[in-house]
């Protein structure tokens, strides 16, 4: 007998194995058919339902202002990716709450929002995790989610009311004009894509400013708001302005004589400013010598004008004086003290023009005397105490002679000569 090769001892096992299934051929279908429905069953439990007997799960609680279509045993998705179910939809005091059980494999940041979405325009809503960040901290079990942290859909309800709405604001004249400007002439069908592919763009580029464009209507909602608070003073300063618009228009004739004349009189005022330019220039020179002296006795000024430590002023002296049309006065017939400034006095009927003197201080240290003096007002910032002549000064010491420039006028002593 010869030795049998491995094709033959393989082909003689496959015919053996044909020939016992054949003969058990309703055991092996019985078989068969338990294993294919095992088989499906397993994929229905772990493949559909995501089923995991020995996987954990944490609860969350999630509050909405409305339910949105959410229902219980709809997926729970971290941005798109199923993560678990929700449990149950209760209502609350102030809206309803979702308790959501999510796999303890994922770990889901706290921030970020949460909103019901949907599948289809049809609904199949379920809940969608949207998470602003990927760091801690993370959900844990019994997290509660407050209402300002999530969304719903627009129901369908309310989308059908605005829709509404819109249409009633459509003008079915107009509308009819528009369909049969488009269907005039071969071009109506190119006209039309035109305006849904640009109304296309319009609506893509408004998403990708979405947020800006919400922050602009807000912002205009405030400003509205405030205008329409402001509506009685814009009427009453429309009123105004319109009584003086009227009064300038009634004014027209002196507004343009006051252009026209301005030029001439700005070159003359020019002119004035060229001729005296030396003069203004010297006289501004001096005038900063008595702005810092007026700077540093404004204490004085303001002792003279308006008073502190007595009673009255100038001012009030002068509106006292010049009143009922007449000029009144008081005369106080008792004799007072003088003060003697101990300076040479010249007759006043020679007309010389002396230099006034430099030191005239008061001899009499009595404070009642010539109480309105200089020493009685007060010092400036280092000059603190009485004013009293400087000490090593010579006491008949006159100011400069005053300056003559080209426009000063000569007089002789004692004035011009008359003529006759």
């Amino acid at each position: 007998m010869s030795r049998r090769g491995p094709v033959e001892v393989t082909a003689g096992g496959i015919v053996a194995g044909v020939r016992y299934g054949y003969a058990r051929r309703l055991g092996l279908s019985v078989v068969a058919l338990a294993t294919t429905f095992v088989v499906g069953m397993a994929y229905l439990v772990f493949g559909v339902f995501d089923a995991v007997p020995t996987a954990e799960t944490y609860r969350i609680r999630v509050h909405f202002d409305e339910s949105g279509g959410l229902l219980p045993g709809r997926d729970v998705t971290l941005r798109g990716v199923p993560v678990g179910t929700v449990s149950s939809v209760d209502l609350t005091e102030d809206g309803v709450a979702a308790v959501a059980e999510i796999d303890s494999r994922a770990r889901i940041p706290a921030g970020g929002e949460i909103r019901v979405a949907g599948l289809s325009l049809a609904g199949e809503q379920y809940l969608d995790l949207r998470p602003d960040s990927d760091d801690g901290p993370y959900l844990e079990d019994g997290a509660e989610i407050s209402a300002e942290d999530t969304s719903t859909p627009v129901p369908l309800s309310t989308l059908m009311h605005d829709l509404d709405g819109m249409l009633a604001q459509i003008d079915p004249d107009s509308l009819q004009v528009i369909v049969e400007e488009l269907g005039v002439g071969p071009d109506g069908p190119r006209k039309l894509t035109d305006i849904v592919e640009g109304g296309t763009f319009l609506i893509s580029t408004l998403d990708g400013v979405l947020p800006q464009t919400v922050s602009l209507l807000r912002s205009g909602r405030i400003v509205l708001r405030t205008l329409a608070d402001a509506a009685p003073g814009l009427q009453g300063m429309s009123a105004e302005m319109s009584t003086l618009l009227g009064g300038v228009e009634a004014m027209d004739e002196g507004f343009r004589s006051f252009v026209d004349r301005t030029p001439a009189t700005m070159q003359s005022v020019d002119t004035l400013l060229a001729e005296n330019s030396p003069t203004m220039v010297q006289l501004l020179g001096n005038l900063t010598t008595v702005a810092q002296m007026a700077h540093v006795r404004v204490p004085a000024l303001n002792e003279f004008f308006f008073p502190s430590d007595r009673d009255g002023s100038t001012l009030e002296a002068l509106m006292t004086a010049f009143r009922d049309g007449g000029i009144w006065a008081l005369v106080n017939i008792y004799p007072r003290n003088s003060c003697d400034y101990d300076l040479p006095r010249r007759p006043p009927t020679i007309a010389d023009h002396p230099e006034p003197y430099l030191y005239t201080y008061c001899t009499d240290p009595d404070p009642s005397t010539l109480v309105r003096g200089a020493r009685n007002a007060p010092r400036p910032p280092g000059e603190e105490g009485a004013a009293t002549m400087p000490p090593g000064v010579d006491p008949l010491r006159t100011s400069d002679p005053a300056p003559v420039g080209p426009y000063s006028v000569p007089l002789d002593y004692g004035g011009p000569t008359v003529p006759n």
